[in-house]
């Protein structure tokens, strides 16, 4: 289960807290109810996010080198912070984010989607397949998010593979030989965020007024690249999936019935692009009647959660606006709740509002395929072709 989860989420058989192995002999406690999971993440004391963004796989020496030799360093920033600097760090990167700011953006990404959207649908409608992911989806959030935070000026190929290679080297069982060469590719990135942590603007100056050293400006800068923008390219890509299966909300879009926002929660419910999260146990307690001793890993199980039928009407249904859809735990809860949040659902309403007509008549040539991950879906393309004798 503990790699391909979003293909588990409708199995009626998984107890709320179940013991689970992995592939290289440790045991997590798997949370899968909405209560509980609430529960845990919003007691950071009891359980603790330490353990957030450890490597699944253990690194081996030879992996270790790599990344010594790049002086690749990660300390506690965000995701993974417990201790007493994370509420300004968060503060901080809140306010590169606030919806204001936010809502600036919103113009110009409509006009860059709405021309992309014009040139796909000639596409398709001269015959040709079009992949939805590199030619829409793949790399909007990371201009979305360079615009608001400053970031280097790295080609945006070269981002998206590093925060890919990032996702893969944290969070996938993995061989020595894969681990050595991501973390080779990681590494290299991490030089660029390195120069860019001293002498950069927007967030990274910030930072670095309030008086946090190199080494966090780096870790804050890191994390946003691989949860501020490579998330929330994989959720347009999973949810322009979904909606080409659902023609009934196509048309409540087109006339009004449906609301884009119902749409975008709808979609976080049953398709979030982060299908798990971790946190360890800091003291021995009990959740759901199961003993959690100190030390725990526990893997809360976000996809899942989501079609909780004590939340949700219809848990397994994608239904706009049902009661109980905007209570999924997409952006996770409490002190470490995302902190993009507002940031990616404005991106996902505009390639809603704007795309969605690019699916009507069309069939999917090629699905997204996501990669084992114990906590991304990591989806690498979904190409449409417009169906034989449908209208242009």
């Amino acid at each position: 289960m503990l790699f391909r989860s979003w293909a588990q989420v409708t199995d009626p058989a998984w107890p709320d807290v179940a013991r689970v192995p992995d592939h290289v002999g440790g045991t997590h406690l798997v949370v899968t109810r909405h209560a509980l999971v609430r529960q845990v993440l919003a007691d950071p004391v009891t359980y603790r996010p330490d353990n957030a963004l450890d490597a699944v796989t253990p690194m081996p020496v030879t992996a270790l080198r790599v990344l010594a030799g790049h002086r690749f360093r990660l300390p506690p920033t965000l995701a993974n912070n417990s201790g007493a600097s994370h509420p300004q760090i968060r503060a901080i990167v809140a306010d590169a984010l606030h919806p204001a700011r936010v809502a600036a953006q919103r113009q110009w990404l409509t006009a860059l989607v709405r021309d992309r959207v014009a040139r796909l649908g000639a596409a398709l409608d001269a015959g040709e397949p079009v992949d939805l992911y590199a030619d829409l989806a793949a790399d909007l959030p990371l201009l979305v998010l360079a615009r608001l935070v400053e970031l280097p000026d790295a080609p945006v190929g070269a981002v998206k593979e590093f925060a890919r290679a990032a996702l893969e080297l944290f969070w996938a069982p993995l061989d020595v030989d894969r681990q050595v060469t991501l973390a080779a590719e990681v590494g290299r990135f991490h030089r660029v965020l390195r120069d860019f942590a001293t002498t950069g603007g927007g967030l990274a100056a910030e930072l670095r007024a309030a008086g946090h050293p190199p080494d966090v400006v780096v870790g804050a800068l890191f994390f946003l690249l691989v949860a501020g923008q490579e998330t929330t390219s994989q959720f347009l890509t999973l949810l322009l999936h979904r909606l080409a299966g659902e023609p009934a909300v196509r048309a409540g879009l087109r006339t009004g019935e449906v609301a884009v926002a119902d749409v975008v929660e709808e979609g976080l419910r049953l398709e979030p692009p982060i299908v798990t999260w971790r946190r360890v146990a800091a003291t021995d307690s009990t959740l759901g009647g199961t003993a959690v001793p100190a030390g725990s890993s526990l893997v809360l199980w976000l996809g899942r959660a989501g079609r909780d039928p004590a939340v949700v009407q219809s848990p397994d249904e994608f239904r706009p606006g049902q009661r109980g859809s905007r209570r999924h735990l997409a952006f996770g809860a409490g002190a470490h709740r995302c902190v993009g949040d507002v940031l990616a659902r404005m991106e996902a309403a505009v390639v809603v509002a704007e795309a969605a007509p690019l699916l009507d008549g069309v069939r999917v040539v090629r699905p997204p395929w996501c990669p084992d991950n114990l906590t991304f879906r990591m989806p690498d393309a979904f190409v449409v072709r417009r169906s034989s004798g449908a209208p242009a």
